[in-house]
């Protein structure tokens, strides 16, 4: 029994390992049109509110499919789910590139959206069948520590490799790319360790005598049961209102508005400005392992979530207000990576869910959790654009519309605004103590 063991504990490094590299692309793709937004809108023609929802179109999509992604993961396996996802987004990425309009960027944009949108979950479904109940705070600061790789890879490399081979180019490389790893998931990645005859994880954890924790199960359920059930439980939202403000600004800035920013606010270059992009994808990095393994150290969940999130907004203030909306530039390099590092504890929001639903329906708990941040992004992406259009003063450079610093500092209220959505949500949060508790509520 012990090989067996060993062999299952060294083999669920390897699965991890190959969704870490498919998360990877998720966050890639994520960031990457803040690079290329400039030439988006010069190419394309389009406003800054078009490019937000160009932006936004990911994450709408990524939002409506979260529930589907909970229930494909809970059905289909992540296996399945996993390779027709990557599948899905490689082709998109391709088209993309291709695109000779603007609706056919949409269109691209989309079917990258879709295919990525259902691998995270099923890498937490992974994580749910692989590795133990105490390791899934840390597994998930880990998680986003190799996804924001994908976020690096896409400022300051890809500001790069655009300036070498073109952004269309890019793209279509690294769609490429997307569907070799679809190849390498479905050979590698198994749903269980039952699936090759090995004990399961619950076994393990029996054997180890951790596993003493006594989980309320609810009887089996329809999935339209499941998802009634979650919706109507109080306790799922306010992880999903902290997540809608946290990922929805750093989204909205990161993932399409930040190059911009930074180039027409401090007139930096295109690579220049995109190493501050990268600052924030470190930070992130950095954070999350942190805040992941420091929650699950002291057995909580809401004190390092109320701690991270209020430095957030903090960073976000002093983004705002010092100077007018445009800080000493000396500053922006630990600002943006204090952003991302403190930003990182919406790692915390999938624990937080998954805590206080069945066992059982992990993957739709955690799904439901997901879609405030996705819902967060997509509007505030759109937002700004929609504020930057707003102060607008007639003033174009090679057909890019260039927006005053007055401007950007107005976004950045509304982003303040959203922000006030965490602090409800971190009011009304739930102490789990790092353990399933639905049978106690």
């Amino acid at each position: 029994m012990n090989q067996r063991v060993q062999r299952v504990l060294k083999l669920r490094w390897l699965i991890w390992g190959v969704l870490g590299i498919a998360y990877i692309i998720v966050y890639f793709h994520r960031v990457a049109p803040a690079v290329v937004s400039d030439q988006l809108m010069g190419g394309f023609g389009v406003t800054a509110i078009a490019l937000g929802n160009l932006g936004a179109i990911y994450f709408y999509v990524y939002m409506i499919m979260q529930i589907p992604a909970g229930i494909l993961a809970d059905t289909m396996g992540a296996r399945k789910t996993v390779t027709i996802g990557t599948l899905v987004a490689g082709t998109g990425s391709i088209l993309f590139g291709f695109a000779p309009s603007i609706g056919f960027a949409y269109l691209g944009r989309f079917l990258v959206g879709l295919g990525v949108s259902v691998i995270f979950i099923a890498i937490l479904k992974i994580q749910s069948e692989w590795f133990r109940t105490k390791e899934f705070g840390t597994l998930s600061g880990l998680t986003m520590f190799v996804g924001n790789i994908g976020a690096v890879l896409g400022a300051t490399p890809l500001a790069m490799l655009v300036g070498w081979i073109g952004w269309r180019n890019a793209f279509e490389a690294i769609g490429v790319v997307t569907l070799i790893i679809a190849l390498i998931g479905w050979i590698v990645i198994r749903n269980s360790p039952t699936e090759l005859g090995l004990p399961s994880l619950k076994q393990i954890e029996e054997m180890e005598g951790s596993n003493t924790q006594k989980v309320v199960s609810e009887p089996k359920s329809s999935v339209w049961e499941s998802i009634k059930l979650i919706f109507r439980n109080k306790y799922t939202w306010p992880p999903f209102l902290i997540f809608m403000g946290i990922y929805g600004t750093l989204m909205a800035y990161s993932g399409m508005w930040g190059i911009p920013y930074l180039m027409q606010v401090y007139g930096l270059d295109r690579n220049s400005a995109s190493t501050y992009l990268m600052a924030i994808a470190i930070g992130i990095m950095v954070g999350s392992p942190i805040v992941g393994f420091f929650s699950d150290k002291v057995t909580r969940r809401k004190m390092p979530f109320v701690t991270f999130s209020l430095a957030y907004i903090i960073m976000w203030l002093l983004l705002t207000l010092w100077n007018g909306g445009k800080p000493p530039l000396i500053l922006l390099y630990p600002i943006h990576f204090l952003i991302g590092f403190f930003g990182s504890t919406f790692i915390l929001t999938w624990a937080c869910a998954k805590e206080v639903n069945p066992q059982e329906m992990a993957g739709i708990a955690t799904g439901t959790a997901n879609l405030g941040g996705f819902l967060g992004a997509a509007v505030m992406q759109t937002l700004f654009g929609l504020t930057l259009d707003l102060k607008w003063q007639g003033q174009s450079l090679n057909g890019v519309r260039v927006y005053p610093t007055e401007a950007y500092q107005l976004a950045f209220y509304v982003c303040l605004i959203a922000l006030a959505i965490t602090v409800i949500g971190l009011m009304l949060l739930k102490e789990t103590k790092c353990r399933n508790i639905y049978g106690n509520i």
